[in-house]
Formats: C-alpha cells, sequence, structure tokens
C-alpha cells in the first residue's frame, strides 16, 4: 500500500524528496498519513479535491484485493517558525 501512494505522490508533487508517508496496520486496516511540502498541497488535493479522491479509490482498488481496509490523510507539514531579534 505505502509503495503504490509513494509512487503516485512523487509524480505528482514537484519537490519529491519531500514526501513522508507513514503508515500504521491495525487489525486488518491500513491507516496512511501523507505529508508533503506545503507548496505541494494544492497539487496533492486537486481541483474540488479530486485529486485526492481519485488517490483513495486507487488504494482502495487495491485494499480490496489484498482484503484490507484502507484510509488516506492527508497531514500537514511540520512549521517551523523563526524569531528574529
Amino acid at each position: 500500500m505505502k509503495d503504490l501512494l509513494n509512487f503516485i505522490a512523487t509524480s505528482l508533487v514537484t519537490k519529491p524528496d519531500a514526501v513522508s508517508i507513514d503508515e500504521q496496520i491495525d487489525n486488518g486496516n491500513v491507516n496512511l498519513f501523507l505529508t508533503v511540502d506545503p507548496s505541494d498541497m494544492g497539487i496533492i488535493i486537486g481541483k474540488s479535491g479530486q485529486t485526492i479522491r481519485a488517490i483513495r479509490k486507487l488504494l482502495t482498488v487495491r485494499a480490496i484485493a489484498e482484503n484490507v481496509r484502507v484510509n488516506l490523510q492527508l497531514s500537514e507539514p511540520p512549521t517551523t517558525t523563526e524569531v528574529s531579534s
């Protein structure tokens, strides 16, 4: 599951090195947390959420083949705050 999501996400974004995926497996459920660069959030979400919906459908098809349930969440990247003196 994680490898499919990684392939899709890195193919879409402009900064593929910033793609991070956390996978948690619990009782036949696969939870995926996708983090991308803030400038690529719009690309992953797409117009009216169409791209993220399509990614979720592809993952669901793969999950059905593997007899598991999948959940994809798009996470906000950690923000760094700089304090200037």
